[in-house]
């Protein structure tokens, strides 16, 4: 039988050519916590967990509806009615069995979140809603813990990697919710959510491990109906009421 040494080595053989031993080291001891594990979300940890990543703090409230199972690929037909987070840790222990999982059937609040965000090296937000969203920002810049902002809607997908201090936070980016946001119903493809996933996974990977240039001070989008992209240059609010206190 292989030891647990040269079989975790040779799971991980493909990505060790790009990463090298520190860099796949650097993921083993790293915690990343991932708010949401619907389309974006879920993909996202699918990811990180099959890249190696030492442990996962997942927050998903709620239970498993037929209208998931489009694009919520961690969940499972036969358990539609039971609540996610069990449904989605069983599955990323199959996928990966090294990995920590640690999962909470919770929205995200300030008092509930904190004690996930603190113990995380870095956070994903894929929530769907922005009262969420906001509650997440304002945990990781009072933290101090980089935040990949990842989201999609329709066709398009965006993303940014926030970190306190040195780039524009949520509230910068979007100081008012808008009126006509629809939090609930919105129109999602698969395939689009899964993109935004495995893009936050990858932005996660690169802070953990060094590798490449995150998206910092910058927004990048792209419409997936004619792959179309384009980047744009964000600033921090210098007056903005959450990361200027």
């Amino acid at each position: 039988m292989m030891s647990s040494f040269v079989q975790q080595t040779f799971r991980y053989d493909r990505q060790l050519k790009l990463l090298g031993e520190e860099g796949q080291k650097k993921l083993k001891s790293s915690v990343v916590m991932v708010a949401g594990i619907g389309g974006l979300g879920g993909t996202a940890a699918i990811y990180l967990a099959a890249a190696g990543v030492g442990k996962l703090i997942l927050a998903h409230e709620g239970t498993i509806q037929l209208p998931d199972m489009n694009r919520q690929i961690l969940m499972d037909s036969s358990c539609i009615g039971e609540e996610r987070i069990g449904t989605a840790m069983q599955n990323l222990r199959r996928i990966n069995p090294e990995v920590e999982i640690e999962g909470y059937n919770d929205k995200i609040t300030y008092k509930e979140a904190e004690p996930w965000v603190n113990g995380a090296d870095i956070v994903i937000d894929a929530r769907y809603d922005f009262p969420e969203r906001y509650e997440l920002n304002r945990l990781c810049v009072a933290a101090g813990k980089p935040l990949v902002e990842a989201a999609m809607y329709g066709f398009e997908v965006s993303i940014t990697t926030i970190v306190p201090k040195k780039t524009p936070c949520l509230v910068c980016l979007y100081p008012q919710i808008s009126v006509d946001w629809e939090p609930l119903g919105f129109p999602v493809l698969g395939a689009t959510s899964g993109l935004a996933g495995c893009m936050a996974a990858m932005e996660a990977v690169k802070w953990i491990t060094g590798i490449g240039k995150p998206f910092m001070n910058v927004m990048h989008r792209i419409n997936t109906l004619d792959m179309s992209s384009y980047t744009v240059a964000v600033k921090r609010n210098l007056t903005c009421t959450c990361c200027q206190g």
